[in-house]
């Protein structure tokens, strides 16, 4: 079927219409999963929250707006993708999932989170990157268990403080967005493994040497004038990192290291850990 076709019978609201797109699924699958991505779906069929026992649901890249309330019927689901569809505000059904570990919001017209996001004190893994975020929500620091958090392409200029709290946080990933200032708060989560603050707008970079877990820092495409300093073994990607060296001081003014001394810059390509299963 193909997709032009699709999206003329999405726009039919009738069951049958609805039973086409979804190829006759009617039983929940032996492997707890369902994958409705690309379905150019615009409601999620109530049969689906019918299926108990389901843990993986996949409805990415749909043309969703809302879902209903008895989604929340759920209660065994741990993987939830509703990135890349229309989506402005979060269910409130999604709220009541107290098994999710890990949710996909990401590419959609997010403003904000609503405080009823701390339900979910499972959540290891959030996306919420390339949504309309001017602050970080407060809530997301209310998930104490969180690990990896998503958030770049967004329009954030500043962290909050309470970010600290999430003492279990190894990755956070902030690239695109609009820091004009490396922020502050990472500098006292000594378990970070993984800084991305690609593509803002940082001049200066302080050290990040005290951070013990520190693996990897990502600061490329930033206007800034020194690379931050990190421990031996600590991989940087960006200006000045081990592939190139730090700008020659002499006498307090910062000379750059001639093209034909520089070595070949690194791969763009940067590679996100892959989101991890409950």
């Amino acid at each position: 079927m193909g997709n032009s076709l699709k999206a003329i019978v999405a726009f039919v609201p009738s069951d049958g219409c609805q039973k086409y797109l979804l190829e006759d699924l009617e039983e929940m699958p032996v492997d707890k999963m369902v994958d409705l991505s690309g379905r150019q779906l615009r409601r999620l069929p109530l049969h689906i929250c019918s299926f108990r026992e389901l843990v993986k649901l996949y409805l990415s890249n749909n043309n969703l707006t809302h879902l209903p309330p008895e989604l929340e019927q759920l209660q065994n689901l741990q993987i939830l993708a509703l990135d890349f569809n229309n989506f402005r505000a979060l269910p409130p059904a999604v709220c009541a999932l107290k098994q999710l570990c890990i949710l996909y919001l990401g590419n959609n017209k997010l403003c904000s989170l609503p405080l009823e996001l701390r339900l979910l004190q499972n959540l290891r893994t959030l996306w919420i990157e390339s949504n309309c975020l001017q602050q970080l929500p407060e809530v997301v620091c209310e998930l104490s268990l969180l690990k990896t958090l998503h958030a770049g392409s967004n329009a954030l200029r500043t962290l909050p403080t309470r970010l600290r709290g999430l003492r279990e946080l190894r990755s956070i990933w902030l690239s695109g967005n609009l820091l004009a200032e490396f922020p502050s708060v990472l500098l006292h989560m000594p378990s970070l493994e993984v800084i991305d603050v690609d593509r803002n707008s940082i001049r200066f970079f302080p050290s990040l040497a005290h951070l013990p877990g520190l693996k990897l820092v990502i600061y490329d495409h930033n206007p800034c004038r020194n690379a931050p300093k990190v421990a031996k073994g600590v991989r940087r990607v960006g200006r000045w990192s081990e592939e190139s060296p730090e700008p020659r001081k002499r006498s307090g003014a910062v000379i750059e290291i001639s093209l034909h001394e520089r070595p070949p810059p690194p791969s763009a390509n940067k590679a996100e850990p892959e989101a991890e299963v409950c």
